[in-house]
Order: structure tokens, then C-alpha cells, then sequence
């Protein structure tokens, strides 16, 4: 009820700037015990996937929290696991503002951060104040100026930075917002990264003395090919999941609408079926080998449950928090 009072409020103001001013109002609930005045309890719904337990199926998707400033105010809401991030090594701005566009007839929003990030060192030093208890994972991506080439060595640097702090670490190889990125998606490009991520990961268990797990984060425009090719590369290098899917360049949905034709990813409703359909392809050609961690559009638990008949073992939010507010969480998990 208060956030739907607060929405209309908060729709007036910068899309960017309300998405901070937000965060810092979850944070003072959260420190002052109030935050219950605006989330919903969700129930438990033990889920068991990528060799960690699950409270419930439910996650916070990446990119609502990109610098990890506000993990304990995110883990007091209900969710049965958190991302955060995209991080990349080096601090980097992101692309110039206005980059974010609320498309509110049609549940939907527009981005084009271009992965702004205060780079790993200090991200992990935010992580290491946080007091959260939960699964906790991190998005992973590339500096801007780093050539293609080159991208594991980001990914590598990030993941040695933060393995003792996370349960799992997401390679993010689908955002629309850096040049080239997706180009990582081709067998050629994917499967010598993902053998490099394998490689690493497996020495830094050895030095740790834990595992931490590895999801792939993909587009939703991709073809068949390429989704069995995935899922193909994604079982030989190892990898613990696969998140489907990623914003979406597509503006089939939205034609017409104010700032449709704005460059950047698609996300929300108008996602949800593109999404879903991959989730369904990818786990056919998965075939039970990996889980699938669906995400994109999910505003109810009927539209939860599409994604997990479809053959995700888990879910992210993102959009649904924005539109619904903090209540939908608890609506969700306990729909399922």
C-alpha cells in the first residue's frame, strides 16, 4: 500500500535518480526497523540448485544494485537470493545520462548504463561491510576499452577479487550496452572463455577451500543454433547454471510508445514471453544436465510459474520490483 502511494511520486522524478533516491530510502528503513512497513514475508520454499540451498526460488536479478551499496537493505526483503552487480575490473562511468527510460503503459524500461561500475577493489571492499547471511552472487562484465580478445582477463581479474565474498559469480556476456559483447555468445568466442573461467575457478577453490559456483547470463535475441550451442559449451566447460535471459533489443512490443525508440536493452513485460521461449529451448537442449535461472518480465506468481513449467529452477526480479513494489515478493514466493 505505501509504495503504491509512493510510485506516482516517484515516477516524477528522473528514472535514474529515483532508482537511488529509492535505494537510500530502503537502506534508512532497513537500519530503522521499519522496512516491514512496506515488504511482505515470503514463505519458505527450499529450492536446491548449482550445490547451494535455497530458502526459496526467488532472486533479485543483477544491475538494481551495481555497486553493492545497498545488500543489506536488498536482503531484508524476502528474496531467496541476491545478485548484484554488473561490476567490471575498472572503475568505468557508463555511458552519458539520460540512460534509463520507464515505459509505463507497457511495464517496461529502457537502459543503457553501459555497465557504469565503481570497479572491483572497491565493490569488494562494499561487500566486505555487508552483514548479509544469504546467497549472495555477482555479475560479472567487461571494461569498455578492453578488447574482445582480451574479456577473460577481466573476467578472470573480477572473479580472483571477489571469490572469497560470493556464492556464485555470473559471466555476463549478454548486456546490449557494450559494444561487441554479445559477439562472445559464438562457440569460437564462448567456449575458450568459459574453459578459462573453469580453469580459474578450480584454482581458486584449491586455494580457498571453496566452491564457488558459475552461471552465463544470455540475450534473449539469439537463434536455435545458438542456444544448443550454449547449452552444449555451457555442460563441457562446467559451468553451474545458466541464466536466460538478458534486456532485449526488440522493440516489437512497444512500437509507438514514449521512448521506445531509445537505444539500449528492453526489459519488463514486454520481455516475458522472448524470455520464457528461451527458457524452454534451453532446457531441451539442456536436457536436466544444468539449471536455469529465468528472468525477465515476471510482474505475478502466475508469470513465475510460466517460467518454471518452462524449465526454470529458478528466478530473478527486476522490473517487478520497480512497477510492483517490495510486496511482490512475498506475492510471488507465495503463489508458487
Amino acid at each position: 500500500m505505501i509504495y503504491r502511494l509512493a510510485r506516482p511520486l516517484l515516477f516524477k522524478i528522473d528514472p535514474e535518480s529515483a532508482h537511488t533516491l529509492s535505494l537510500r530510502l530502503l537502506s534508512l528503513l532497513q537500519q530503522s526497523g521499519l522496512l516491514k512497513l512496506i515488504a511482505s514475508s515470503a514463505p519458505p520454499k527450499p529450492v536446491s540448485a548449482m550445490g547451494l540451498d535455497f530458502p526459496n526460488p526467488l532472486g533479485l536479478a543483477a544491475g538494481l544494485d551495481k555497486n553493492a551499496d545497498y545488500v543489506d537493505a536488498l536482503g531484508s526483503l524476502g528474496f531467496g537470493f541476491l545478485e548484484i552487480g554488473g561490476v567490471t575490473p575498472l572503475p568505468q562511468p557508463g555511458n552519458p545520462r539520460p540512460r534509463v527510460f520507464r515505459l509505463p503503459s507497457a511495464e517496461a524500461i529502457i537502459n543503457r548504463f553501459g555497465f557504469n561500475s565503481v570497479g572491483i577493489e572497491k565493490f569488494a571492499d562494499n561487500l566486505r561491510q555487508a552483514h548479509y547471511k544469504g546467497i549472495l552472487g555477482v555479475n560479472l562484465g567487461k571494461n569498455k576499452d578492453t578488447p574482445l580478445e582480451l574479456a577473460a582477463n577481466d573476467y578472470i581479474l573480477s572473479l580472483e577479487k571477489i571469490y572469497p565474498l560470493v556464492h556464485f559469480a555470473t559471466i555476463n556476456i549478454s548486456s546490449p550496452n557494450t559494444q561487441n559483447l554479445r559477439n562472445l555468445q559464438a562457440p569460437e568466442e564462448l567456449a575458450p572463455l568459459l574453459a578459462a573461467m573453469h580453469q580459474t575457478r578450480e584454482r581458486l577453490a584449491q586455494k580457498h577451500g571453496r566452491r564457488v559456483a558459475l552461471a552465463l547470463k544470455i540475450a534473449p535475441d539469439i537463434d536455435d543454433a545458438t542456444i544448443e550451442s550454449i547449452a552444449r559449451i555451457a555442460v563441457a566447460e562446467k559451468m553451474d547454471a545458466v541464466i536466460a535471459t538478458n534486456t532485449t533489443l526488440s522493440r516489437e512490443l512497444v512500437q509507438g510508445l514514449p521512448h521506445a525508440d531509445e537505444q539500449g536493452g528492453l526489459s519488463g513485460a514486454p520481455l516475458r514471453e522472448a524470455s520464457t521461449l528461451v527458457i524452454y529451448k534451453l532446457a531441451r537442449a539442456l536436457d536436466g544436465a544444468l539449471p536455469i535461472i529465468g528472468v525477465g518480465g515476471i510482474m505475478s506468481a502466475e508469470h513465475a510459474r510460466d517460467k518454471l513449467n518452462a524449465g526454470a529452477t529458478l528466478l530473478q526480479l527486476y522490473c517487478g520490483l520497480v512497477y510492483r513494489g517490495p510486496g511482490v515478493i512475498g506475492e510471488i514466493v507465495s503463489g508458487l
